[in-house]
């Protein structure tokens, strides 16, 4: 009979795979020595890849091609089937080029390396001259030795003549060595698989380092006006409400209506995002509420950002000060005149009315950009506030595998304000980076994101989207100091489909302690910088501020050459994050359930122990609880002694593997299409009113089984609350009746006594118990609550 076959177990698809390439930082004290004369030590995260690099610096002494004496040259690099082509430069003689190639000993196809100079032409390019070197004789130049010198090389003709119709062909300046992804001129080099690309295209497949800006708080208060003028007459006051609206870039906020409409109170207070530089100015203008629906200027001021005093400290008092209010500006005008320095006086007349104003930009405060659950980074915004480096992070992309076919993949790595992006591996299979990047680690509560995208701008456009491919997080606190850990991550793909499996990301990681001291010191620190504790800002708040930092972050770095696509930040910062979904929340509440099972099993446990089911450990409890009750100053260090063993034992079951995404925690493998649906939908909603139906009866029968259950909790707590509410008169008599009792008891009996025998009335064997509920359980059912209250 054949066997039925195995079950898998959930989620076991997505574990990690331990894995051990032969890095140079796990081969030991003898094998890191013999690898050190082969790769720089920096990169002893990563496996060597061989290089042969081409410097093209320039040429002298190019001779006339065309008829009318001009000359258009450029360089063509090729080794075997791959080639590498310099910018070509109109009627020069003596060309510059400074551009080096790179071409990978991975895919060698030729022991000779042809450097070719051409004279661009409309029609056919003409031949000029080239040099041949065999790459046999091509030397090594390993980091940390100096760069190698260019030197000059004769240019040839086809048949190896120097000389054509009598003349010189000129000179090259050329410098070819055999390197490593460790040399300089590795994340500058024209990669041989990128060289068919255009020059816009190529610049998208480099790797890079951005940092992200500096983001502060502007903390605004609007505490007042005074003197205004209504807008339909310039000589008298308002007769209506009156408002300020305070417009940084794209954030604008607006206090509530002030009274008098003359001389209005507002002392509201408000914070926005600036983004050094400094580039929007904070407008404020005085509004009247003429008409429904309709607000008119009566009054403008421009300020600089960068003209506020920053406030590293709470017990620092900021200044509030009088501002003159202009009218008939308009705010890009304003923003024009704060850009340039200028200022339009010929239409902007400043007159008595004034706005009382306090302003700070508040650097003691950390800006959120990421979610709190997985921050990268928690220091102030103030350098001088910041703590010192307790380690190093070291990360080595080394490669991917089963990303499917027609990908070009690069890597995106975020922690700190420190971004790196890998180059696009371009026309392969064997998708190989073998790069690393080092971070200064400042707190260990922080996580590290690997996100891997399919590059689609190759054309050089920018039009397209790139595509998500996965996401790895790593925690550092998880980590154990300077272990290399080496695994295949899992990359996921949550889709309208399902949970689908997009390839496996192989890393390595270590993280390096230089202060042990502050680093165990950080356990009992804040986790946030102090200003968020004694100036706190609302969680509500600090979600809305978060977007728009997000958002400043994702325009900034947009902006780079070449730029870190918006799509690309906003993956790794999570912008979603804040989105409803069904998914979601049935994981949240599966990990609550998870949280109270240790209490339940504990409560098990103690049940079967008052029911003798294990006559021997019922026995045993019996004699510890007699010994704690003689002797209750051992209550307290046998419990911390339990604690200690506990976690001695389960130190040999400790885990060996850093944490990753788990599926069956999310609930990804067991979401229903329509919950996906849903999750995947835009805000507001694009589906149809059927759809949109369905899902709110969904929403509503989840709602009310939570309704039900917190009705229920609220139903204990009001029942605890009328023992003595006198809600119930004989309730409420027979308690204070039998407290009292009790309290007399107890003063004229022992306390040992007492806990010895409610101890062993709780351990009672099963015979002396009754089936029936107890009379004080009883007593507590019958108590009223205020559900009969509700209508």
């Amino acid at each position: 009979m054949a066997k039925p076959p195995a079950q898998v177990a959930p989620g076991s698809a997505y574990n990690l795979v331990e894995t051990k390439p032969p890095l140079p930082a796990k081969l030991g004290p003898r094998g890191a020595a013999m690898a050190a004369t082969k790769m720089a030590s920096t990169y002893d995260m990563v496996e060597p890849m061989k290089y042969l690099y081409v410097s093209v610096v320039k040429a002298r002494d190019l001779p006339t091609m065309d008829v009318t004496g001009a000359l258009d040259p450029y360089v063509e690099v090729k080794l075997g089937n791959f080639k590498g082509v310099t910018k070509h430069l109109v009627k020069n003689h003596n060309p510059v080029w400074r551009q080096t190639f790179a071409f990978s000993f991975a895919n060698l196809q030729s022991n000779q390396l042809e450097v070719i100079v051409k004279d661009k032409d409309t029609i056919h390019d003409d031949f000029v001259g080239r040099v041949v070197l065999d790459v046999s004789d091509i030397p090594e130049c390993i980091p940390p030795d100096s760069p190698l010198a260019p030197q000059w090389y004769n240019l040839s003709d086809a048949h190896g003549e120097r000389f054509h119709h009598g003349h010189s062909l000129g000179e090259i300046m050329l410098a070819v060595w055999i390197g490593t992804q460790a040399d300089e001129a590795f994340p500058e080099a024209y990669h041989s698989g990128a060289h068919p690309l255009s020059t816009a295209g190529l610049t998208n497949t480099r790797s890079k380092v951005y940092y992200s800006p500096k983001l502060i708080y502007l903390k605004v208060c609007v505490i007042g006006a005074k003197d205004l003028i209504g807008a339909e007459n310039s000589k008298d006051p308002p007769v209506k409400p009156t408002i300020a609206k305070i417009q940084m870039g794209g954030q604008i906020r607006r206090t509530r209506a002030g009274q008098p409409p003359a001389n209005p109170v507002w002392n509201d207070e408000f914070i926005f995002v600036a983004c050094e530089p400094f580039e929007d100015p904070l407008v404020v203008t005085v509004e009247e509420k003429v008409a429904a629906g309709r607000d008119e200027p009566i009054g403008r001021i421009i300020i600089p950002v960068a003209a506020n005093a920053p406030r590293n400290d709470l017990a620092k008092s900021v200044a509030s000060k009088w501002f003159n209010l202009s009218r008939g500006m308009t705010v890009d005008e304003a923003a024009a005149d704060v850009t340039t320095g200028t200022k339009h006086r010929e239409h902007s007349k400043t007159f008595a009315s004034k706005i009382h104003l306090k302003m700070s930009l508040e650097t003691a405060y950390h800006v959120v950009d990421e979610s709190t659950h997985y921050t990268s980074d928690l220091q102030p915004a103030a350098k001088k506030l910041r703590k010192s480096a307790i380690g190093m992070l070291e990360v080595g992309i080394l490669s991917a595998r089963s990303l499917g076919s027609n990908k070009n993949p690069y890597c995106v790595a975020k922690y700190g304000a420190k971004w790196v992006r890998t180059r696009t591996l371009l026309g392969t299979a064997a998708h190989a980076w073998n790069e690393q990047y080092i971070w200064e680690v400042f707190d260990l509560g922080t996580v590290i994101t690997v996100a891997v995208f399919n590059n689609k701008n190759l054309d050089g456009h920018g039009d397209a989207k790139d595509e998500r491919i996965g996401k790895v997080r790593v925690r550092l606190s998880a980590l154990e100091s300077d272990r290399v850990y080496t695994h295949y991550y899992p990359l996921m793909a949550l889709t309208p489909g399902g949970l689908k499996k997009t390839g496996e990301l192989h890393l390595a990681v270590r993280f390096t302690c230089t202060a042990w001291a502050n680093m165990l010191a950080q356990y009992g620190r804040p986790l946030l910088p102090k200003m968020h504790y004694t100036s706190p800002i609302s969680v509500l708040q600090l979600n809305s501020l978060r977007f728009l930092a997000m958002q400043m972050v994702a325009t900034r770095l947009g902006k780079a050459e070449p730029p870190l696509r918006r799509e690309v930040v906003e993956y790794i910062l999570d912008a979603d994050s804040h989105m409803f979904s069904l998914r979601r929340s049935k994981a949240n509440f599966n990990r609550i359930i998870s949280l109270f099972s240790g209490a339940l099993a504990a409560g098990k446990w103690f049940d079967n122990i008052c029911k003798w089911k294990n006559p021997l450990t019922t026995s045993l409890v019996h004699v510890l609880f007699l010994i704690l009750v003689c002797y209750p100053e051992l209550i307290l260090s046998t419990v911390f002694l339990y604690i200690f063993l506990i976690g001695v034992w389960n130190y040999r079951r400790r885990p060996r593997n850093p944490p990753h995404m788990d599926t069956v925690l999310s609930h990804a493998e067991l979401a229903q299409p329509d919950e996906l649906d849903e999750e995947f939908d835009t805000f507001p909603t694009s589906k149809p009113g059927d759809v949109v139906r369905m899902r709110y009866d969904r929403l509503r029968s989840v709602a009310g089984r939570v309704q039900t259950v917190v009705g229920d909790l609220a139903m204990q707590g009001e029942r605890a609350q009328s023992l003595l509410s006198w809600r119930d008169p004989r309730a409420t008599a027979m308690f204070i009746t039998l407290s009292f009792i009790i309290a007399i008891v107890l003063y004229v009996t022992p306390f040992r006594v007492v806990a010895v025998l409610a101890g062993l009335y709780l351990l009672r064997h099963p015979r002396l118990r009754s089936k029936q509920p107890s009379a004080p359980f009883n007593f507590y059912k019958r108590l009223p609550a205020k559900g009969d209250m509700l209508l």
